[in-house]
C-alpha cells in the first residue's frame, strides 16, 4: 500500500507479516508504533549517525547490523559520509542514515529496522558526545533488579559530583544510565576515561555486585558497567527503540523512583514495558528523557574516595 506522510509518498509492504511470533506482533504494528512514538523519539535521533539492526524475517530469524544506508533509499532520506577504518587497515567511507523526519522513520520501520542505534554525538561534531552513557549488563543469575541497585549507586555518585543522571531500560535485560553534557568542548577523550574511572570506582566499592572489566570471566551474578560505549565508533540503542525480544519491548525512560521501587521489590517485571505500554506512558507523563537533550553539565574531576 502507498501512504503520504508530510508530503512524501511511501510504499509499505507485508504489513501482516508477523515479526514477533510469540506475541503475534506484525510489521504493520511495528510501523504504527514508530508513527505514534515519533513526537518524542525523533528529537533523540535527529542529526545522529544511525546504525540499523534489521530483522527481515522477524525477531527469530536472520538479523544484521547495517551502517551503510541502503542504496535504494528515497532521495529525500538524509545521509552523512563518515570515514571508517576498514579491515586490514584500509579506509572507506560509510554513508550513515540520518533520521531527520517522520517519513524517514516510517521508511526505516518498513525495512524491518526494529532496533535503532544512534551515536552519542551528532554528525557535525563526531568527536564531541552530547552525553555520558553507562550500559548495565547483568550476568546470570543477576537480572535487572541487580542493575537497579547499581544504577542507584551511580545516581548517588553523580549527585555527589553535582551531576544529574537519567535512567532507561535497555528493553532487553539491563538498564542504561545517561549523564547529559551538551557542552561544546567535551570530547570522547574526556568522557571515555571518566566513564572508565566511574566503573572502576564502583567495582572497588561493591566488588561482589559490580564488574568493570570487559571479560567473560567473573561475570556470573554481577553487573557489568560497560563504560566502553563512550566511543566515537560505537552506538547505543535509542530511547524508545523497540527491541528484538519475545515481545515488542522498548528501551523506556524511567524515573529514579521507579528504579528504587524495582530494587526494593525484587520484581524485574516492574521494568518491562511493551510498545502499547510505552505509548500510554508517554501520553500520561511526556518524555522522561527530555533533559538528556537540553541539560548542560560539565564533567568534574573524579576525586571521590573509594
Amino acid at each position: 500500500m502507498e501512504i503520504e506522510i508530510e508530503g512524501r509518498t511511501l510504499k509499505l509492504t507485508n504489513l501482516e507479516k508477523v515479526l514477533y511470533p510469540d506475541s503475534a506482533f506484525t510489521k504493520g504494528q511495528v510501523i504504527d508504533y514508530y508513527l505514534r512514538i515519533a513526537p518524542v523519539l525523533l528529537a533523540h535521533l535527529r542529526g545522529r549517525p544511525l546504525t540499523l539492526k534489521r530483522y527481515p524475517d522477524g525477531v527469530q530469524g536472520k538479523r544484521f547490523y547495517e551502517k551503510q544506508t541502503p542504496r535504494h533509499r528515497p532521495e529525500w532520506v538524509a545521509t552523512v559520509p563518515i570515514a571508517s577504518g576498514g579491515r586490514g587497515g584500509g579506509a572507506r567511507t560509510i554513508d550513515y542514515c540520518l533520521c531527520e523526519d517522520l517519513p524517514t522513520l516510517v521508511w526505516l520501520a518498513n525495512l524491518a529496522a526494529i532496533e535503532l542505534h544512534p551515536s552519542l554525538s551528532r554528525a557535525d561534531r563526531l568527536a564531541r558526545p552530547t552525553t555520558l552513557a553507562f550500559d548495565l549488563d547483568p550476568g546470570a543469575p543477576a537480572d535487572v533488579v541487580h542493575c537497579c541497585a547499581v544504577a542507584l549507586l551511580l545516581h548517588e555518585l553523580f549527585e555527589e559530583l553535582g551531576l544529574r543522571a537519567f535512567a532507561k531500560t535497555s528493553g532487553s535485560k539491563g538498564l542504561q544510565v545517561y549523564v547529559p553534557l551538551n557542552e561544546t568542548e567535551v570530547t570522547y577523550a574526556h568522557t571515555k576515561p571518566f566513564a572508565h574511572a566511574v566503573a572502576t570506582l564502583m567495582e572497588s566499592r561493591r566488588p561482589e555486585l559490580v564488574i568493570s572489566r570487559m571479560t567473560r570471566t567473573g561475570r556470573r551474578g554481577r553487573v557489568l558497567i560497560d563504560w566502553s560505549q563512550n566511543d566515537e565508533h560505537k552506538t547505543t540503542v535509542a530511547v524508545y527503540s523497540l527491541r528484538a525480544r519475545e515481545a515488542p519491548t522498548v528501551s523506556t525512560p524511567i524515573s529514579w523512583a521507579e528504579v528504587r521501587a524495582c530494587a526494593d521489590s525484587g520484581d524485574p517485571a516492574q521494568l518491562r514495558f511493551t510498545a502499547p505500554e510505552v505509548l500510554a506512558r508517554v501520553a500520561e507523563r511526556g518524555d522522561l528523557f527530555a533533559g538528556v537533550l537540553s541539560l548542560r553539565q560539565r564533567l568534574p574531576e573524579l576525586s571521590i574516595r573509594s
